[in-house]
Protein backbone atom coordinates (compact mmCIF):
# COMPACT_ATOMS: atom_id res chain seq x y z
CA UNK A 1 0.00 0.00 0.00
CA UNK A 2 1.52 3.38 -1.00
CA UNK A 3 1.78 6.25 1.78
CA UNK A 4 -1.34 8.42 0.13
CA UNK A 5 -3.72 5.15 0.57
CA UNK A 6 -1.90 4.21 3.66
CA UNK A 7 -3.46 8.06 5.14
CA UNK A 8 -6.87 7.46 3.25
CA UNK A 9 -7.42 3.97 4.89
CA UNK A 10 -5.69 4.53 8.39
CA UNK A 11 -8.69 6.86 9.68
CA UNK A 12 -11.27 4.71 8.09
CA UNK A 13 -10.11 1.73 10.09
CA UNK A 14 -10.16 3.50 13.60
CA UNK A 15 -13.74 4.59 12.69
CA UNK A 16 -14.74 1.07 12.55
CA UNK A 17 -12.70 -0.24 15.56
CA UNK A 18 -14.13 2.69 17.70
CA UNK A 19 -18.21 2.02 16.34
CA UNK A 20 -17.49 -1.54 17.75
CA UNK A 21 -15.54 -1.81 20.76
CA UNK A 22 -16.65 -3.14 23.86
CA UNK A 23 -17.55 0.58 24.76
CA UNK A 24 -20.75 -0.28 22.98
CA UNK A 25 -23.08 -0.66 25.67
CA UNK A 26 -25.15 -2.97 23.59
CA UNK A 27 -21.40 -4.87 23.68
CA UNK A 28 -21.53 -4.79 27.09
CA UNK A 29 -24.95 -6.21 28.16
CA UNK A 30 -23.67 -9.10 25.44
CA UNK A 31 -20.35 -9.94 26.59
CA UNK A 32 -21.57 -9.73 30.35
CA UNK A 33 -24.68 -12.11 29.18
CA UNK A 34 -22.00 -14.24 27.69
CA UNK A 35 -19.95 -14.26 30.75
CA UNK A 36 -22.97 -15.21 33.10
CA UNK A 37 -23.97 -18.08 30.82
CA UNK A 38 -20.30 -19.16 31.22
CA UNK A 39 -20.32 -19.67 34.44
CA UNK A 40 -21.35 -22.38 36.41
CA UNK A 41 -22.73 -22.59 39.76
CA UNK A 42 -20.14 -23.53 42.53
CA UNK A 43 -19.48 -24.22 46.33
CA UNK A 44 -16.17 -23.32 47.81
CA UNK A 45 -14.93 -23.43 51.22
CA UNK A 46 -12.28 -21.48 53.33
CA UNK A 47 -11.20 -21.36 57.06
CA UNK A 48 -12.72 -18.82 59.14
CA UNK A 49 -11.68 -19.53 62.85
CA UNK A 50 -11.94 -21.85 66.00
CA UNK A 51 -14.78 -22.27 68.48
CA UNK A 52 -14.09 -24.46 71.22
CA UNK A 53 -11.13 -25.92 68.87
CA UNK A 54 -13.55 -26.85 66.41
CA UNK A 55 -12.68 -25.12 63.05
CA UNK A 56 -15.48 -22.96 61.90
CA UNK A 57 -15.67 -22.89 58.21
CA UNK A 58 -17.14 -20.19 55.45
CA UNK A 59 -19.07 -21.86 52.82
CA UNK A 60 -19.80 -19.78 49.58
CA UNK A 61 -22.45 -20.73 46.79
CA UNK A 62 -21.83 -18.75 44.00
CA UNK A 63 -25.12 -19.23 41.26
CA UNK A 64 -24.62 -18.46 37.72
CA UNK A 65 -25.53 -15.07 37.54
CA UNK A 66 -22.54 -14.52 40.20
CA UNK A 67 -24.59 -13.95 43.01
CA UNK A 68 -22.84 -14.98 46.31
CA UNK A 69 -24.26 -16.28 49.59
CA UNK A 70 -21.57 -17.09 52.58
CA UNK A 71 -23.03 -19.27 55.97
CA UNK A 72 -20.71 -21.10 58.19
CA UNK A 73 -21.05 -24.16 59.91
CA UNK A 74 -20.99 -21.97 63.25
CA UNK A 75 -25.08 -20.84 63.94
CA UNK A 76 -25.91 -21.52 60.31
CA UNK A 77 -24.71 -17.66 59.41
CA UNK A 78 -25.39 -15.99 56.58
CA UNK A 79 -21.70 -13.70 56.19
CA UNK A 80 -23.06 -12.43 53.04
CA UNK A 81 -25.34 -12.34 50.35
CA UNK A 82 -23.44 -10.39 47.33
CA UNK A 83 -26.22 -9.48 45.01
CA UNK A 84 -26.25 -6.45 41.94
CA UNK A 85 -28.26 -3.31 41.85
CA UNK A 86 -29.64 -1.68 38.97
CA UNK A 87 -26.40 -0.98 37.12
CA UNK A 88 -25.27 -4.35 37.56
CA UNK A 89 -22.84 -3.47 40.56
CA UNK A 90 -22.46 -6.27 43.02
CA UNK A 91 -22.87 -5.20 46.97
CA UNK A 92 -23.22 -7.25 50.27
CA UNK A 93 -26.78 -6.58 51.16
CA UNK A 94 -26.30 -8.36 54.92
CA UNK A 95 -24.50 -6.92 58.12
CA UNK A 96 -21.85 -8.40 58.93
CA UNK A 97 -17.89 -9.02 60.36
CA UNK A 98 -14.48 -8.93 58.49
CA UNK A 99 -13.72 -11.95 60.79
CA UNK A 100 -14.75 -14.35 63.28
CA UNK A 101 -13.45 -12.38 66.62
CA UNK A 102 -16.54 -10.34 65.28
CA UNK A 103 -19.31 -13.03 65.90
CA UNK A 104 -17.92 -13.45 69.39
CA UNK A 105 -18.49 -9.95 70.98
CA UNK A 106 -20.15 -9.28 73.88
CA UNK A 107 -23.84 -8.49 72.68
CA UNK A 108 -23.13 -9.56 69.54
CA UNK A 109 -27.16 -9.29 68.06
CA UNK A 110 -27.37 -12.56 65.97
CA UNK A 111 -26.45 -11.39 62.57
CA UNK A 112 -27.26 -13.86 60.03
CA UNK A 113 -27.61 -16.20 62.64
CA UNK A 114 -29.95 -19.71 62.79
CA UNK A 115 -32.06 -18.84 65.98
CA UNK A 116 -34.06 -21.52 68.09
CA UNK A 117 -35.07 -23.75 69.79
CA UNK A 118 -37.57 -21.15 69.94
CA UNK A 119 -36.86 -17.68 68.22
CA UNK A 120 -38.37 -14.45 69.37
CA UNK A 121 -39.38 -14.33 73.37
CA UNK A 122 -41.18 -16.30 75.68
CA UNK A 123 -42.20 -14.27 78.84
CA UNK A 124 -40.69 -14.77 82.39
CA UNK A 125 -38.25 -17.42 81.12
CA UNK A 126 -40.79 -20.43 81.29
CA UNK A 127 -44.24 -22.37 79.78
CA UNK A 128 -46.05 -25.10 81.25
CA UNK A 129 -46.69 -28.51 78.80
CA UNK A 130 -47.87 -31.32 79.93
CA UNK A 131 -48.16 -30.20 83.39
CA UNK A 132 -44.75 -29.91 83.90
CA UNK A 133 -43.38 -26.43 84.26
CA UNK A 134 -39.99 -25.77 82.24
CA UNK A 135 -37.33 -22.71 83.00
CA UNK A 136 -35.34 -21.30 80.33
CA UNK A 137 -32.40 -18.75 81.20
CA UNK A 138 -33.64 -15.30 81.41
CA UNK A 139 -31.34 -13.87 78.99
CA UNK A 140 -33.73 -10.30 78.02
CA UNK A 141 -34.77 -8.53 80.75
CA UNK A 142 -36.16 -11.55 82.46
CA UNK A 143 -37.59 -13.36 79.21
CA UNK A 144 -35.95 -15.72 77.26
CA UNK A 145 -34.96 -14.55 73.77
CA UNK A 146 -34.07 -16.84 70.75
CA UNK A 147 -32.93 -19.56 72.66
CA UNK A 148 -31.23 -18.98 75.40
CA UNK A 149 -27.75 -17.90 76.42
CA UNK A 150 -26.33 -20.60 74.08
CA UNK A 151 -29.21 -21.07 71.06
CA UNK A 152 -28.50 -22.60 67.98
CA UNK A 153 -27.33 -19.58 67.05
CA UNK A 154 -23.39 -20.31 69.49
CA UNK A 155 -23.23 -23.94 68.46
CA UNK A 156 -21.25 -26.07 65.46
CA UNK A 157 -23.59 -27.78 63.08
CA UNK A 158 -22.77 -30.51 60.59
CA UNK A 159 -22.67 -29.58 57.18
CA UNK A 160 -23.13 -31.69 53.97
CA UNK A 161 -22.76 -30.37 50.42
CA UNK A 162 -25.81 -31.30 48.18
CA UNK A 163 -24.82 -30.51 44.16
CA UNK A 164 -23.87 -27.01 43.11
CA UNK A 165 -25.78 -24.89 44.89
CA UNK A 166 -27.36 -26.60 48.58
CA UNK A 167 -25.70 -27.03 51.84
CA UNK A 168 -27.39 -29.00 54.48
CA UNK A 169 -26.91 -28.52 57.72
CA UNK A 170 -28.17 -30.37 61.17
CA UNK A 171 -27.54 -30.78 64.36
CA UNK A 172 -28.79 -32.31 67.26
CA UNK A 173 -30.77 -30.39 70.32
CA UNK A 174 -29.95 -32.55 73.92
CA UNK A 175 -32.55 -32.94 76.32
CA UNK A 176 -32.35 -30.49 78.38
CA UNK A 177 -30.84 -28.55 76.29
CA UNK A 178 -31.24 -24.25 77.52
CA UNK A 179 -34.18 -25.93 79.49
CA UNK A 180 -36.03 -27.29 76.51
CA UNK A 181 -37.61 -30.92 76.81
CA UNK A 182 -36.55 -33.63 74.24
CA UNK A 183 -33.65 -34.67 71.70
CA UNK A 184 -34.54 -32.47 68.78
CA UNK A 185 -32.61 -33.43 65.41
CA UNK A 186 -32.94 -30.48 63.14
CA UNK A 187 -32.16 -30.01 58.96
CA UNK A 188 -31.73 -26.80 57.67
CA UNK A 189 -31.18 -26.72 53.81
CA UNK A 190 -29.89 -23.70 52.21
CA UNK A 191 -30.09 -23.55 48.79
CA UNK A 192 -29.33 -20.60 46.25
CA UNK A 193 -31.40 -20.74 43.11
CA UNK A 194 -30.32 -19.30 39.55
CA UNK A 195 -32.97 -16.69 39.94
CA UNK A 196 -31.25 -14.74 42.80
CA UNK A 197 -33.43 -16.07 45.37
CA UNK A 198 -32.13 -17.74 48.84
CA UNK A 199 -34.16 -20.54 49.80
CA UNK A 200 -34.31 -22.19 53.30
CA UNK A 201 -36.12 -25.18 54.45
CA UNK A 202 -35.98 -26.20 58.13
CA UNK A 203 -37.14 -29.84 59.47
CA UNK A 204 -37.11 -31.24 62.81
CA UNK A 205 -38.20 -33.97 64.81
CA UNK A 206 -38.45 -34.85 68.73
CA UNK A 207 -38.44 -37.85 71.16
CA UNK A 208 -40.85 -35.72 73.26
CA UNK A 209 -42.97 -33.08 73.15
CA UNK A 210 -41.45 -29.33 72.96
CA UNK A 211 -41.92 -26.00 71.51
CA UNK A 212 -39.88 -25.09 68.01
CA UNK A 213 -39.75 -21.74 66.26
CA UNK A 214 -37.10 -21.49 64.02
CA UNK A 215 -35.90 -18.42 62.17
CA UNK A 216 -32.74 -16.96 60.34
CA UNK A 217 -32.14 -13.50 61.67
CA UNK A 218 -30.08 -11.81 58.58
CA UNK A 219 -30.09 -7.96 59.17
CA UNK A 220 -30.82 -6.33 55.49
CA UNK A 221 -29.23 -3.03 53.78
CA UNK A 222 -30.08 -3.69 50.51
CA UNK A 223 -27.99 -0.14 49.77
CA UNK A 224 -24.38 -2.56 50.24
CA UNK A 225 -23.30 -0.09 52.95
CA UNK A 226 -23.60 3.17 50.95
CA UNK A 227 -26.83 4.21 53.08
CA UNK A 228 -26.11 4.16 57.08
CA UNK A 229 -29.45 3.31 57.71
CA UNK A 230 -32.45 1.74 56.37
CA UNK A 231 -34.72 4.47 57.06
CA UNK A 232 -35.52 5.20 53.40
CA UNK A 233 -36.00 1.92 51.94
CA UNK A 234 -39.49 1.08 51.31
CA UNK A 235 -41.52 -1.95 53.39
CA UNK A 236 -44.64 -3.64 52.30
CA UNK A 237 -46.02 -5.96 54.57
CA UNK A 238 -48.83 -8.45 53.20
CA UNK A 239 -50.59 -8.31 57.14
CA UNK A 240 -53.87 -6.57 58.18
CA UNK A 241 -53.13 -7.60 61.60
CA UNK A 242 -50.13 -7.75 64.16
CA UNK A 243 -50.05 -8.76 68.20
CA UNK A 244 -49.52 -5.90 70.27
CA UNK A 245 -47.07 -5.80 73.26
CA UNK A 246 -45.77 -4.29 76.41
CA UNK A 247 -42.98 -2.47 77.11
CA UNK A 248 -40.99 -5.62 77.17
CA UNK A 249 -41.96 -6.59 74.00
CA UNK A 250 -44.17 -9.65 75.42
CA UNK A 251 -47.33 -9.76 73.42
CA UNK A 252 -50.64 -9.06 75.89
CA UNK A 253 -52.51 -12.32 74.03
CA UNK A 254 -54.43 -9.35 71.81
CA UNK A 255 -54.68 -8.95 68.09
CA UNK A 256 -55.22 -5.87 66.73
CA UNK A 257 -55.47 -4.08 63.30
CA UNK A 258 -53.01 -2.09 61.77
CA UNK A 259 -55.10 0.17 60.06
CA UNK A 260 -55.21 3.54 61.11
CA UNK A 261 -51.59 2.74 63.34
CA UNK A 262 -48.01 3.35 62.00
CA UNK A 263 -47.75 -0.38 61.57
CA UNK A 264 -49.63 -0.44 58.54
CA UNK A 265 -47.47 -1.52 55.82
CA UNK A 266 -50.46 -3.09 53.54
CA UNK A 267 -49.21 -0.66 51.35
CA UNK A 268 -45.60 0.20 50.77
CA UNK A 269 -44.21 3.30 52.48
CA UNK A 270 -40.66 4.21 53.80
CA UNK A 271 -40.09 2.83 57.09
CA UNK A 272 -38.44 5.78 58.53
CA UNK A 273 -41.67 7.63 57.34
CA UNK A 274 -43.78 6.38 60.74
CA UNK A 275 -41.17 4.97 62.90
CA UNK A 276 -41.06 7.96 65.61
CA UNK A 277 -44.53 7.31 66.40
CA UNK A 278 -43.45 3.89 67.58
CA UNK A 279 -41.52 3.36 70.87
CA UNK A 280 -38.48 2.27 70.73
CA UNK A 281 -39.03 1.15 67.22
CA UNK A 282 -40.42 -1.50 65.09
CA UNK A 283 -39.95 -4.89 66.87
CA UNK A 284 -43.27 -6.60 66.36
CA UNK A 285 -44.98 -9.69 64.78
CA UNK A 286 -47.21 -9.40 61.84
CA UNK A 287 -49.98 -11.93 61.18
CA UNK A 288 -49.66 -12.65 57.52
CA UNK A 289 -52.43 -13.02 55.66
CA UNK A 290 -53.41 -16.20 54.35
CA UNK A 291 -53.82 -16.86 50.55
CA UNK A 292 -56.82 -18.39 49.85
CA UNK A 293 -56.38 -22.45 50.83
CA UNK A 294 -52.47 -22.59 49.72
CA UNK A 295 -51.12 -26.40 51.13
CA UNK A 296 -49.45 -25.83 54.09
CA UNK A 297 -50.69 -22.51 54.41
CA UNK A 298 -47.62 -21.49 51.95
CA UNK A 299 -48.07 -17.54 50.33
CA UNK A 300 -47.49 -17.57 46.78
CA UNK A 301 -47.74 -13.72 47.05
CA UNK A 302 -44.58 -11.96 48.95
CA UNK A 303 -45.04 -11.66 52.88
CA UNK A 304 -42.96 -9.20 52.53
CA UNK A 305 -41.01 -7.17 49.82
CA UNK A 306 -38.45 -4.39 50.61
CA UNK A 307 -37.12 -1.55 48.06
CA UNK A 308 -34.15 0.48 47.99
CA UNK A 309 -34.63 3.47 45.52
CA UNK A 310 -31.04 4.34 45.84
CA UNK A 311 -29.63 0.89 44.17
CA UNK A 312 -32.54 -0.21 42.68
CA UNK A 313 -32.48 -3.69 44.96
CA UNK A 314 -35.72 -4.99 45.24
CA UNK A 315 -35.94 -8.17 48.11
CA UNK A 316 -39.17 -10.00 48.10
CA UNK A 317 -39.98 -12.57 51.17
CA UNK A 318 -41.91 -15.72 50.58
CA UNK A 319 -42.94 -18.27 53.52
CA UNK A 320 -45.34 -21.27 54.83
CA UNK A 321 -44.97 -19.23 58.19
CA UNK A 322 -47.84 -17.71 60.11
CA UNK A 323 -45.90 -14.45 61.24
CA UNK A 324 -43.35 -12.24 60.53
CA UNK A 325 -40.79 -9.99 62.68
CA UNK A 326 -40.20 -6.81 61.40
CA UNK A 327 -37.20 -5.36 63.43
CA UNK A 328 -35.96 -2.27 62.27
CA UNK A 329 -32.37 -2.75 64.08
CA UNK A 330 -33.09 -0.22 66.96
CA UNK A 331 -30.52 -1.39 69.20
CA UNK A 332 -27.89 -1.15 67.19
CA UNK A 333 -25.41 1.70 68.71
CA UNK A 334 -22.66 1.39 66.97
CA UNK A 335 -20.32 -0.53 69.43
CA UNK A 336 -19.61 -3.34 67.36
CA UNK A 337 -16.43 -4.24 65.88
CA UNK A 338 -14.83 -5.55 63.23
CA UNK A 339 -17.50 -4.78 60.95
CA UNK A 340 -17.62 -5.12 57.00
CA UNK A 341 -15.43 -2.12 55.58
CA UNK A 342 -14.98 -0.56 59.52
CA UNK A 343 -18.73 0.68 58.88
CA UNK A 344 -20.77 1.90 61.99
CA UNK A 345 -23.70 -0.02 62.33
CA UNK A 346 -25.58 2.59 64.00
CA UNK A 347 -29.76 2.22 65.14
CA UNK A 348 -31.47 1.71 62.20
CA UNK A 349 -28.38 0.36 60.45
CA UNK A 350 -30.28 -2.70 58.98
CA UNK A 351 -33.45 -4.21 59.22
CA UNK A 352 -34.63 -8.07 59.88
CA UNK A 353 -37.44 -10.01 58.20
CA UNK A 354 -38.01 -13.08 60.80
CA UNK A 355 -40.39 -15.48 59.50
CA UNK A 356 -41.72 -17.41 61.94
CA UNK A 357 -44.56 -18.28 64.77
CA UNK A 358 -46.42 -15.73 67.16
CA UNK A 359 -43.81 -14.81 70.10
CA UNK A 360 -44.69 -16.54 73.28
CA UNK A 361 -46.70 -18.78 72.14
CA UNK A 362 -46.10 -21.44 75.01
CA UNK A 363 -47.53 -19.14 76.93
CA UNK A 364 -50.45 -18.12 74.65
CA UNK A 365 -53.02 -20.49 74.38
CA UNK A 366 -55.06 -18.51 71.77
CA UNK A 367 -52.23 -18.53 69.43
CA UNK A 368 -51.10 -21.20 66.99
CA UNK A 369 -49.82 -23.66 68.77
CA UNK A 370 -45.72 -24.23 68.14
CA UNK A 371 -45.82 -27.71 70.15
CA UNK A 372 -44.08 -30.21 68.06
CA UNK A 373 -44.42 -33.83 69.03
CA UNK A 374 -43.13 -37.30 68.99
CA UNK A 375 -44.05 -38.52 65.25
CA UNK A 376 -44.30 -35.61 63.81
CA UNK A 377 -42.15 -33.36 61.37
CA UNK A 378 -41.62 -29.42 62.06
CA UNK A 379 -41.36 -28.01 58.39
CA UNK A 380 -40.90 -24.37 57.74
CA UNK A 381 -40.03 -23.07 54.25
CA UNK A 382 -38.39 -18.92 53.70
CA UNK A 383 -37.65 -17.38 50.60
CA UNK A 384 -35.32 -14.61 50.49
CA UNK A 385 -35.61 -12.85 46.32
CA UNK A 386 -33.83 -10.59 44.99
CA UNK A 387 -33.90 -8.38 41.70
CA UNK A 388 -34.22 -4.94 40.38
CA UNK A 389 -36.21 -2.04 39.09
Amino acid sequence: MNKQAYLFYFPVLLLFFACNNTNNPASNAEAAQATADSMKATITEKPFGNYFNSPVTEYTLTNSSGMQAGILNYGGTITKLITPDRNGKMGDVVLGFETFSGYLQKNEPYLGALVGRYANRIANAKFTLDGKTYKLAPNNFGNSLHGGNAGFDKVIWNVEKIGDSSLKLSYQSKDGEEGYPGNLNLQVMYTLGSDNSLKIDYTATTDKATPVNLTNHSYFNLSAGKDSTILDHVLQLNADKYTPVNDQLIPTGQIADVKGTPLDFTTGKAIGKDIGNVKGGFDHNWILNKNGNAPDNYREQPAATVYDPGSGRFMEVFTTQPGIQFYSGNFLNGSLQVTKGGQIYVSHAGLCLETQHYPDSPNQPSFPSTILKPGDTYRQTTVYKFSVK
